[in-house]
């Protein structure tokens, strides 16, 4: 779900570009889009989903992603390709895994991020990385995945905290897809989404 930026494991350290010019006018996208607030969709919705989504069975070994990501308007403010490596070990814990993430972007800048998840069994997962405030919490149910954290994001020269509502779908053994609302005051002002891909050979 990258320091100065996108997830789920990715969609954080997209974002410091694209916000740059949306944080500037935050105010108007506040009125404009005052109805527009965070999902009200539920995980139970995907209880009974398939293909079953297992973070350490799908994140798991290298994996290839690309997304894109658009502002409140809906304009595509950035594009980026991410390669990823993946491994689980066992811990008193619970499983743990460590994803780590390499970022290209369409402007040449290039971030690394790394994530530890813990798999809490019965579905939970929690997850850290080094720019999300306390503990990322995900819940799978089905072919779906929610994960809900908050992060600080710096704009030049500010910061501004954040949650994100971040949704994986499961679409078959070697795709997901990754959605990720960026809310600020209740409103979805930003948005990722990203394409996932297991590399089988």
């Amino acid at each position: 779900m990258l320091s100065k930026l996108p997830s789920v494991f990715t969609a954080s350290h997209l974002l410091k570009k694209g916000l740059k010019p949306l944080c500037k006018t935050v105010v108007l996208a506040l009125l404009a889009l005052g109805l527009m607030s965070c999902s009200s969709a539920s995980i139970d919705d995907y209880a009974n989903t398939s293909p079953k989504l297992d973070l350490a069975e799908f994140f798991d070994g290298k994996l290839t992603a690309a997304g894109i990501v658009q502002d409140f308007s809906g304009k595509v403010t950035r594009k980026f390709t991410v390669t990823m490596e993946a491994q689980w070990t066992d811990t008193p814990q619970g499983k743990q895994g460590v994803i780590n993430e390499w970022f290209v972007y369409d402007d040449g800048e290039k971030q690394t991020r790394v994530w530890t998840i813990i798999d809490k069994g019965s579905g939970k997962y929690q997850g850290t990385a080094n720019d999300i405030l306390g503990i990322a919490q995900g819940e799978a149910q089905g072919s779906a995945l929610r994960w809900r954290y908050d992060m600080i994001l710096p704009v030049d020269g500010s910061e501004y905290e954040v949650h994100f509502d971040d949704w994986m779908f499961l679409v078959d053994q070697n795709t997901i897809i990754n959605k990720s609302d960026i809310i600020k005051f209740g409103v979805t002002v930003a948005q990722v989404t990203l394409v996932i891909s297991k590399q089988t050979h």
